[in-house]
């Protein structure tokens, strides 16, 4: 067995009796479709095409196999990194990924604050809900591990996506500066 980012039960005990939106048909982490299965990111991930479903959302650069492992290492170790994928099983490929990010904070009682980042589904696997799922999946995630508020940046063209789960445009101004593109 291949070792995970962080514990499954977290996923598979995740209550999907009541969610923010309809999937038809019924999905959960549990069910995510046909041949299809929810789990953590794997340290394997990388031979089944993890980078390169990324490279569908974004830049990613040359990271090899070992700065790979390296980098999930770093993630594990510091345990609030919660990167969901949806894989393939029939092809052994990711076809879709999110991750909550939790961030520990001295405000609100020393709560945590959630983050999703990086949500992609495969152009092949779109219209099936993935993107729907692994949104659910991370908002229920975030408020068991007890996350005060869930944020996240998106574009204009997704943003009424993002309002089916009942996020709002922030009272604040989103700011960026970047040293690499």
């Amino acid at each position: 067995m291949d070792e995970k980012l962080f514990n499954p039960s977290l996923l598979y005990d995740l209550d999907f009796s009541t969610t923010s939106c309809t999937f038809k048909p019924t999905l959960g982490p549990k069910e995510p479709g046909e041949g299809l299965v929810m789990r953590p990111l794997e340290r394997s991930d990388y031979a089944k095409g993890f980078l390169n479903l990324l490279s569908q959302l974004t830049k990613v650069g040359s990271v090899d196999g070992e700065q790979f492992v390296e980098q999930f290492e770093r993630m594990k170790k510091s345990s609030n990194h919660y990167v969901v994928v949806i894989e393939d099983v029939i092809r052994s490929r990711i076809v879709a990924s999110a991750t909550l990010l939790v961030e520990y904070k001295f405000i609100h009682g020393a709560a945590m604050r959630g983050r999703i980042e990086d949500l992609v589904v495969s152009d092949r696997m779109r219209g099936k809900q993935l993107g729907k799922l692994l949104v659910e999946t991370l908002l229920k995630l975030a408020v068991k591990l007890g996350c005060y508020k869930l944020s996240l940046d998106a574009d204009d063209q997704v943003k009424s996506f993002y309002e089916k789960f009942g996020f709002r445009d922030g009272a604040t101004l989103f700011m960026q500066l970047r040293f690499f593109d």
